[in-house]
């Protein structure tokens, strides 16, 4: 007769005929029992589910976001040597046919090529197919070495010397006979036209890893005449990896596409031998087995991935059986680097504490039925709902929904949980100097704006205001970063507050911000939200005078380009670009005038 019951139904009715004899109390209380007991079962179950499907999604974008921080670290590291390349040799000065005649110049040039990013690239050096040598190795701000051979027979002469000009202390003949020629740089150098990164190799000073980018040098008869080069030490992606603030078993490493290690956040990228004799350690010699699984994962997916924009996830099981989550990229340039980024944390070190919620959820849940169902049931039901509110927000911050309350009043391993989602919230969305919403806030911003008005069907525009702030280049030339950070953060103020309608300020990059402006009645109504954007900029900027002068007498405000949606575009980057190119235009014509641009 019980066939056609539920299951619950059937369990508490089989419990009470096995208990004829019961007393009244045990009656009603052990059903009770088991519905708390098979409630708090069923909530946890369901707090799990949803707990792990926000934790999936939170994991996902903290992957993507660990994984942008070490390819940004990555490009800040190696594109200084761009630039150190073209300062000693810039691409318009010819390669001279003796080194000795122009020793001052060539003096001058290095020291200032060595400047640049004197960590990691201190060294800059050039050898010409007579053999010639010159080579400024920095030591310090202010003491260097210079490296000189001048014919293609005798040794390098080594000079100790202090600041850019400064005399040239006493030659000290070197050993053994440098000959630049037959070094990998210069052959790398001479068969391209283009930069070229050598293979990376073991420094047998430092034991560090180190590559050189090198690029050839024609003379004023645009022959080939030598190859200028620098080189890069890899120990400060090293020391930015074991930096960085991963889960207890989670790990970061980059290596070339044939396993060969550049840097890892754990374990050994050298494989140590007797003496000298150390070797670059392959990942697939590590020993731990995680390490190389995790690169036969990414290794194979970065082969099908093609050009991809940015980084991607995935999952695999790992050598114990458990689900390791990862975040991964492969970064190439033109002068052939070719690494893959990857990162990598076991879903147990994200689901750490949705386990420990649904844990104390069960026994709060026996608890209460011991002490009171109906207290039990409820508190599981808060929980519960505080759980599907999180998942619901996680969901919200991937589509750039910033506005949203987290249930952060908690103070158990929920609110842990939401504080630490509030947190990621912020840093994914909110530019860190400025303290307004980010490049990718605002672009999400403007396309749910366009997904509204498509919607909506009807002819009500919005603007976007591409901002451009004026001479800021020469407060950073004369002041330094620090009052050009000031100077960022009073134009983010400023962009803000004078918001009169529904919309958005936000940093783009650099010096550039958009504005979004929600609802305008027309192009004159934008334009005139423009004129006061403008006017705002130009009040002068509360910073305290230096060497006699006001920061804000050359900022000289902003220049301020317009786009109007849908007559100028339809879609986030048609907008973005009509607004670029309208404030090019108001700067060409500020150039014009001759006023500051």
């Amino acid at each position: 007769m019980l066939s056609g019951a539920p299951p619950l139904v059937q369990l508490i009715k089989a419990t009470m005929l096995r208990l004829p004899d019961a007393s009244l109390r045990q009656m009603l209380t052990l059903p009770y029992v088991v519905l708390v007991i098979v409630t708090a079962a069923v909530i946890g179950l369901l707090s799990y589910s949803a707990g792990r499907d926000a934790v999936d999604t939170l994991s996902n974008h903290v992957l993507n976001e660990t994984v942008s921080r070490i390819s940004q670290a990555v490009d800040k590291h190696v594109a200084g040597s761009e630039a150190v390349l073209e300062t000693a040799f810039p691409p318009d000065v010819p390669a001279p046919l003796s080194v000795a005649d122009e020793l001052d110049e060539l003096r001058t040039r290095f020291w200032l090529a060595t400047s640049i990013h004197r960590d990691p690239n201190n060294y800059a050096y050039y050898g010409d197919r007579h053999g010639q040598f010159f080579g400024i190795y920095r030591f310090s701000e202010t003491e260097a070495e210079l490296r000189l051979r001048t014919d293609g027979e005798s040794p390098r002469s080594i000079h100790q010397y202090a600041r850019i000009n400064g005399e040239l202390g006493p030659a000290v003949l070197e050993q053994r006979i440098f000959e630049p020629r037959e070094r990998p740089w210069y052959k790398a150098g001479q068969g391209t036209s283009n930069q070229t990164w050598t293979a990376i190799y073991i420094d047998f000073k430092t034991l560090q890893l180190v590559s050189t980018r090198a690029r050839r040098v024609n003379n004023a008869l645009g022959e080939f005449q030598g190859v200028v080069a620098t080189d890069l030490s890899l120990q400060l992606l090293n020391e930015f990896l074991k930096g960085l603030t991963l889960t207890a078993n989670g790990f970061a490493f980059i290596v070339e596409p044939d396993g060969n290690m550049v840097a890892t956040s754990r374990g050994p990228h050298i494989r140590k031998g007797v003496g000298d004799d150390n070797t670059r350690l392959n990942v697939m010699q590590s020993t731990d087995p995680l390490i190389a699984a995790t690169y036969r994962s990414v290794r194979d997916l970065t082969a099908h991935a093609g050009n991809t924009m940015g980084p991607l996830t995935s999952s695999f099981e790992g050598p114990d059986g458990e689900i390791v989550q990862t975040g991964y990229y492969r970064l190439q340039d033109a002068a052939g680097l070719d690494w893959i980024i990857a990162v990598a944390v076991p879903r147990s070190d994200f689901m750490f504490q949705v386990n420990r919620n649904v844990k104390r959820t069960v026994f709060l849940g026996l608890l209460a039925s011991v002490l009171i169902a109906l207290i039990g049931f409820v508190v599981l039901s808060l929980i519960t709902r505080d759980l599907r509110r999180l998942a619901r927000i996680t969901t919200s911050v991937g589509d750039g929904i910033m506005d949203l309350s987290m249930p952060s009043y908690r103070k158990d391993e929920i609110g842990e949980l939401a504080r630490s989602i509030a947190t990621m919230q912020k840093r994914l969305l909110t530019d860190r100097l400025t303290g307004i919403p980010n490049r990718e806030a605002v672009v999400r911003r403007v396309e749910d704006r366009i997904l509204e008005h498509r919607r909506r069907g009807d002819s009500h525009p919005f603007a976007v205001l591409f901002v451009d702030l004026n001479g800021f280049k020469a407060i950073n030339d004369r002041w330094g970063h620090e009052v050009g950070d000031r100077v960022l953060i009073e134009f983010a103020r400023r962009l803000h507050d004078n918001l009169e309608q529904a919309g958005m300020a936000a940093r783009y990059g650099g010096d550039e911000f958009l504005v979004l402006l929600e609802e305008v009645s027309g192009r004159n109504d934008a334009m005139q939200s423009r004129e006061r954007f403008e006017v705002a900029l130009k009040l002068p900027l509360e910073l305290p005078e230096l060497d006699g002068q006001s920061a804000w007498e050359l900022t000289q405000g902003g220049t301020i380009g317009l786009a109007l949606c849908p007559e100028d575009g339809y879609d986030v980057e048609s907008l973005i670009k009509a607004a670029d190119q309208d404030m090019y235009q108001r700067k060409l014509g500020r150039v014009a005038r001759n006023e500051p641009a």
